[in-house]
């Protein structure tokens, strides 16, 4: 069972959100949906995913904060100057200011942290600027925008020529017969990444800007 170790109700977004113990990292709760894959534990989940960008190095986007377990990681990397990271829910923020497990997001000098949409934010980076990106947005339900063509154009732009682009996807609608990944491979081509792949370890797509 897992045991709440922060929880709050905000009137200003009528949400509940409760951060709880895994058998490793903290998991956030936003009204009872997890927000991070637990199955093989949160901590797991975030290694899987850094790791897609190997050789780590650079200014690195990483596009959705949430409690900044992927950015904290990857700015650990010796090779990495610089991390990029927003969060759009400020009770997000504060749920990760009392985990312990998140203390890095606010110490880290290499963290550039901001409570905005990466939506709107990462149009004021100029042409390839990142050397890679780690997306992995909030379901397809709560953050559509953040699937779309208009975004993956500017993921693209904002890419180096070379650089890598992680793309944590699920597979919602898989029971239902929607090849949701396989649509998601078809937008990224259509903005300008090629040699991309399903990575299943991961429940994401690896691409790589021409």
């Amino acid at each position: 069972m897992q045991d709440s170790i922060f929880s709050f109700f905000s009137k200003d977004t009528n949400k509940f959100y409760n951060l709880v113990s895994t058998k490793d990292w903290p998991c956030l709760q936003i009204s009872g949906i997890r927000m991070h894959c637990i199955k093989d534990g949160v901590k797991a989940s975030a290694i899987a995913m850094a790791s897609q960008l190997n050789p780590l190095k650079g200014t690195i986007l990483d596009t959705c904060c949430g409690l900044g377990y992927t950015a904290i990681m990857i700015a650990s990397h010796s090779n990495v100057e610089k991390v990029f990271t927003f969060e759009i829910d400020a009770n997000v923020l504060e749920i990760a200011k009392n985990n312990p497990f998140s203390k890095g997001l606010f110490e880290n000098k290499k963290i550039f942290l901001e409570n905005k949409n990466v939506f709107e934010a990462i149009k004021k980076f100029p042409d390839n600027f990142f050397d890679r990106i780690l997306h992995d947005p909030p379901t397809f339900a709560l953050a559509r925008e953040l699937y779309g063509r208009p975004f993956y154009t500017e993921l693209c732009r904002t890419l180096k020529p070379g650089g890598i682009l992680f793309h944590y996807a699920g597979s919602p609608g898989q029971k239902r017969g929607i090849d949701f990944q396989g649509n998601t491979i078809k937008r990224l081509e259509e903005t300008g990444f090629l040699q991309i792949k399903k990575i299943p370890e991961a429940q994401g797509i690896r691409a790589v800007k021409k």
